[in-house]
């Protein structure tokens, strides 16, 4: 049984599988457009973007690199313009100001630019920045890990109308295993919820998604179903209502074909289903696309299969459309093993979009989707390309 410690070996069999199945057969990408946007070039570049990419009304994205950077591989935040054109707007130091940033980005209409690192800080611990339309950073919140507090956030964060940030870390807090937290806008955090392990969720790392009433929801990659994956459990969905008052909705389990171990968040639909993914599980254990109801009844919409090319180990939150397709990235699997870009739709079928020919294409895509008004997807790669450096791509199905 794969625990969450044991993922690099799993990610090895992955891959070594992938790669018996090239000597047997031959795949096509069924995208009908693909193209690389950006390849980044590493060091003074950006390089190594695990996350997805925000975009503006006028077409531009914006996004963090883990590494890379003018000071000693801390990261970036760049941005792609519509003729392709990379701009770093910032180079972490990995001190006070922070580094290794490993979510996205969320944008206010005024252009200032929010989100997480890893690490760095006063503390070390990581941080909340803004980065404001003349390249100036600031420092909302250093993260402690003491008294309660946080540390190592890895979800993104969202942004309600007044301002006010939300967002995980996956340590910290009473238990050390991770907290949801509320920045005020007088950057002043609230801890929302301190995860406690057990029957209790622990290890938040997809971010969170907010309802009109105030509601936040997210996944744990370990807690839940402590029969799972002795004695850590393999996963909740929970909700927090507005008081903070905390529902697990779904405890992740090995019967019935259920995944395990979310390690996206989720999107949810205008009659309160919620949608998401597991990084193992279902019938090949190679992960899975469930919904829950809004009475938290669970439906596994699609099983990855462990061959024939489909994708593997979905990592990332979903996009969804208003026909109720849901698209995602898979981290691995495809024609050689470096993942692929998938849709599912309504009746649960699969459709590959496009296979990762590494490292023409990049590989090992980590972060979510966005999509556009035409329907246009646009995504990063957090290995490969013409430096070897990840890639931003597009996928028009």
């Amino acid at each position: 049984m794969r625990t969450i410690a044991s993922r690099g070996v799993v990610a090895a069999a992955i891959l070594a599988a992938n790669l018996t199945i090239i000597s047997v057969a031959s795949f096509q990408a069924q995208a009908q457009t693909f193209a690389v946007l950006y390849a980044f070039k590493a060091s003074p570049d950006g390089a190594n973007p695990f996350n997805g990419v925000a975009k503006d009304s006028a077409g531009n994205l914006y996004g963090t690199t883990e590494s890379g950077g003018k000071f000693n591989n801390w990261g970036t935040i760049f941005t792609v313009d519509t003729s392709n054109n990379e701009t770093i707007l910032y180079n972490f130091t990995g001190g006070n100001d922070g580094g290794h940033p490993g979510a996205g980005l969320v944008r206010d209409s005024a252009g200032n630019l929010y989100g997480t690192t890893l690490v760095g800080g006063a503390s070390g611990k990581g941080v909340v920045f803004k980065l404001d339309t003349a390249g100036k950073l600031t420092v909302l919140h250093t993260f402690t890990g003491t008294g309660g507090d946080g540390s190592f956030p890895s979800g993104g964060l969202i942004r309600d109308s007044a301002g006010n940030l939300y967002g995980t870390t996956s340590s910290g807090g009473r238990a050390g295993l991770g907290i949801v937290f509320k920045l005020n806008t007088a950057n002043k955090e609230i801890v929302l919820r301190s995860f406690m392990g057990g029957s209790d969720g622990g290890r938040p790392g997809g971010g969170l998604i907010r309802d009109a009433s105030g509601n936040l929801y997210g996944t744990t990659a370990i807690g839940g179903n402590t029969a799972c994956n002795k004695p850590y459990g393999c996963g909740t969905v929970f909700k927090l209502d507005s008081t903070a008052r905390e529902t697990i909705l779904h405890r992740f389990s090995e019967s019935s074909g259920d995944g395990q171990f979310p390690e996206g968040g989720l999107v949810r639909d205008s009659t309160g289903n919620l949608y998401g993914t597991t990084s193992v599980g279902g019938a090949s254990f190679v992960g899975t696309v469930f919904r829950l109801n809004a009475s938290g009844k669970e439906t596994i919409l699609y099983a990855f299969k462990a061959s024939g090319g489909d994708g593997q180990t979905p990592v990332a939150s979903l996009v969804r459309d208003s026909a109720g397709n849901l698209y995602g990235i898979a981290e691995y699997g495809g024609t050689t093993g470096y993942g692929a870009v998938f849709k599912v739709d309504s009746s649960g079928k699969e459709t590959v979009l496009h296979r990762f020919n590494y490292p023409t294409d990049g590989g090992y895509p980590m972060g979510s989707l966005i999509r556009n008004s035409a329907g246009s997807l646009y995504g990063m790669t957090s290995n490969g390309g013409a430096h070897n450096a990840g890639t931003v791509f597009k996928v028009v199905p």
